[in-house]
């Protein structure tokens, strides 16, 4: 049984043991934007009992690290250029086709069941208002910040950055990222955790579905970013202005 320090952040568990993800994501623990709380102060402030919390945790079998050779290799051990590749192979991806889906269904759904269900209304408006808010942000950074994190990373001295320094576009995405958090936690509440009614049809299912998987998805997605990729880009632009002196 792998022991679980509750004085560890949430993001810390994550980046030792991303098998904890969706166990977390299901206890509403935020381990992206609110990774940098302690496992202890999370749980008190979600409610949950620390010991049944860490008793759960501790269950859960240490997934078998993958191979350090191409794909399969290990996000927590990629450079800030392979990281960056990952996210928009993975997580962009990912988006940019849930992102137009779960739309049409929401719409359709909300169409058919709101008169009986009043909170697909919301369901609905908080999901057009996630959209209109992660579209341009991956845009933002495929075009502005990811490139020049690859400039970055090939520099053997600070470059000149028309932002002056990536710390300005990171509070950006930062900031973007904390709003988005919100309305993730706002669509888990008004779906009563992406509980489908005894009425509910196919397509209500494949919404709530695709919503729960959304959440997941994009909390691994920030996470990797705030806790990873960000702190990893600080530090080398540091360096590299260190050196320079």
């Amino acid at each position: 049984m792998d022991l679980i320090d509750s004085d560890l952040t949430l993001a810390s568990l994550v980046t030792q043991r991303p098998e904890l993800a969706p166990h977390l994501n299901a206890l509403g623990l935020d381990f992206c934007c609110g990774g940098q709380r302690r496992l202890v102060d999370a749980v008190d402030e979600t409610g949950l009992d620390l010991p049944e919390t860490i008793a759960t945790l501790q269950a859960i079998p240490v997934a078998t690290p993958p191979s350090t050779e191409g794909s399969a290799r290990n996000w927590n051990t990629l450079t800030m250029v392979e990281l960056v590749d990952h996210l928009e192979s993975t997580h962009h991806v990912y988006l940019s086709e849930a992102l137009v889906r779960l739309g049409a269904l929401a719409e359709k759904v909300a169409g058919v069941h709101a008169e009986r269900h009043p909170e697909l209304a919301e369901v609905l408006a908080t999901f057009r208002v996630l959209r209109a808010d992660l579209e341009p942000h991956l845009m933002k950074e495929e075009r502005v910040l990811f490139p020049m994190i690859r400039q970055l990373d090939e520099a053997i001295e600070a470059p000149s950055l028309h932002c002056g320094t990536l710390r300005n576009p990171i509070a950006v995405m930062s900031s973007e990222h904390d709003l988005v958090g919100e309305l993730l936690a706002r669509l888990r509440s008004l779906t009563d955790g992406y509980t489908v009614p005894d009425d509910g049809c196919a397509s209500y299912q494949l919404l709530y579905t695709g919503l729960a998987e959304l959440e997941a998805d994009t909390h691994l997605h920030v996470h990797k970013e705030n806790n990873l990729l960000f702190p990893a880009a600080i530090a080398a632009e540091q360096r590299l202005a260190n050196s320079a002196r």
